[in-house]
């Protein structure tokens, strides 16, 4: 394998494992803001319980994800610097803004929650709870910004040497795609630790432990997973009409959409793309996916025929990937409306069978979380800047592909062992509950 597939190959490793963790994060903080607002009001222990118990998860989480993202971001200057010679001018303030603005905000703060209980007043101790979750969310923009930028680039000029200058930092912020990407990733965060958060809950019900907090807990994360992905599902339509304006050729990789002249796109549930043959063979809802965009059953679509060969992605995987994770999000639609009935007719604890489900849920969001992450990635392709610098010409010409190989094979065992550890570091921390 050449340079350039093995560094792509190792930062598709870096960014997808990575990804885990911010992803935990802000549902996390957020279940911690709205527990420890109910204690700071009601004064009830159980509530507090509950914030302690996810501060130490909230812990473990920041920790690997910490640790995760370094390497990251060392990689845009080891094995891409081409792109960063080109960007840098660009993308250099808008991670410095994530650092200055949002990280340390947060891991501060973080802090207090996990080792300043009983040595600050409730009202501080609410407002540390307040200040991690904006610290994550901000932390959260700033990264959207960064990738946004990279999707509908803005407020840039290109020098006469060939490199990128910024023009104007709120165009380049508040680029096409920052706004609808960002609030669907929030929403994805919040529906993981959602189900997460009853997930666990369901646990304790099942094995008769900590019932009164995790009867809370649950009623919590029921019902942001009863609201959150119905209102993901609004995100996401907003997403995916931003995207059919501004990449054409990723919205029609998405459907697997070649035909331009045709009127009235299907809406494809599963199917499979013949890359070769230029087909789409599937189980659609006809003109749905022109419906969708402009609420016109009959509505052209810009197909991948209008696109040149060389500026398409993969286009079948791109349309799986995407497919699986409008699936699971469907999914999860239903599985959260009906916990939410359960909930309202007073069923919820005591139904043995939509408890054992809800443990065995926790994995979907984070399978929908990458492959969403991969069919935006990879339908970008073949620019890692959309229509102004090709990844081919962002990769390091001097990093010889077996280092990047050996590398490769080294982050791949690191990072099997720090999930390992973490995936036990987590379950004892469920077995154990909150402490008493």
């Amino acid at each position: 394998m050449d340079a350039l597939l093995l560094a792509r190959i190792q930062f598709a490793l870096t960014i997808g494992f990575h990804f885990l963790f911010p992803a935990m994060t802000l549902g996390t903080a957020l279940i911690i803001l709205i527990s420890e607002s109910i204690y700071l009001v009601k004064g009830d222990e159980t509530y507090r319980k509950i914030t302690d118990f996810m501060a130490r998860l909230l812990g473990a989480i920041f920790v690997v994800g910490a640790a995760t993202g370094i390497v990251m971001e060392f990689s845009f200057g080891t094995n891409w610097s081409g792109y960063s010679r080109m960007v840098g001018d660009v993308f250099g303030p808008i991670l410095a803004a994530e650092g200055v603005m949002a990280f340390f905000l947060e891991s501060v703060f973080i802090g207090v929650l996990l080792f300043a209980r009983g040595r600050v007043s409730k009202g501080a101790y609410w407002a540390s709870a307040f200040l991690v979750f904006l610290g994550g969310h901000l932390s959260a923009f700033w990264i959207v910004v960064a990738n946004s930028w990279m999707q509908t680039p803005a407020g840039y000029m290109i020098t006469p040497e060939g490199m990128l200058y910024l023009t104007s930092f709120t165009d380049a912020v508040f680029n096409a795609s920052t706004l609808p990407r960002f609030l669907h990733t929030v929403l994805a965060s919040w529906i993981t630790c959602a189900v997460m958060g009853a997930g666990i809950a369901a646990y304790h019900l099942l094995k008769r432990q900590h019932i009164e907090t995790a009867k809370k807990l649950m009623k919590i994360s029921m019902i942001l997973f009863v609201i959150t992905p119905l209102l993901q599902l609004g995100t996401g339509h907003i997403h995916a009409r931003q995207v059919i304006v501004t990449q054409p050729s990723k919205a029609a990789s998405l459907e697997g959409h070649y035909d331009s002249t045709m009127s009235g796109v299907p809406l494809y549930v599963v199917g499979w793309v013949d890359e070769k043959n230029e087909k789409t063979y599937g189980i659609g809802i006809p003109g749905f996916l022109s419906f969708l965009n402009d609420w016109s059953f009959t509505s052209k679509i810009t197909g991948l025929n209008d696109i040149p060969p060389n500026e398409r992605p993969p286009v079948n995987f791109v349309f799986q990937t995407y497919h699986i994770m409008v699936g699971i999000g469907m999914f999860l639609i239903g599985m959260g409306i009906l916990g939410g009935y359960l909930m309202a007719t007073g069923r919820l604890y005591t139904t043995r069978w939509y408890l054992m489900i809800l443990p065995l849920l926790v994995p979907l969001p984070h399978i929908a979380h990458e492959t969403g992450w991969m069919s935006a990635e990879l339908g970008r392709q073949p620019w890692v800047v959309y229509q102004v610098l090709r990844t081919s010409d962002a990769v390091s010409v001097v990093v010889p592909a077996g280092s990047i190989a050996f590398s490769l094979v080294m982050f791949s065992l690191i990072y099997l062992l720090l999930f390992i550890v973490f995936v036990s570091i987590i379950v004892s921390l469920v077995k154990t509950g909150p402490a008493d």
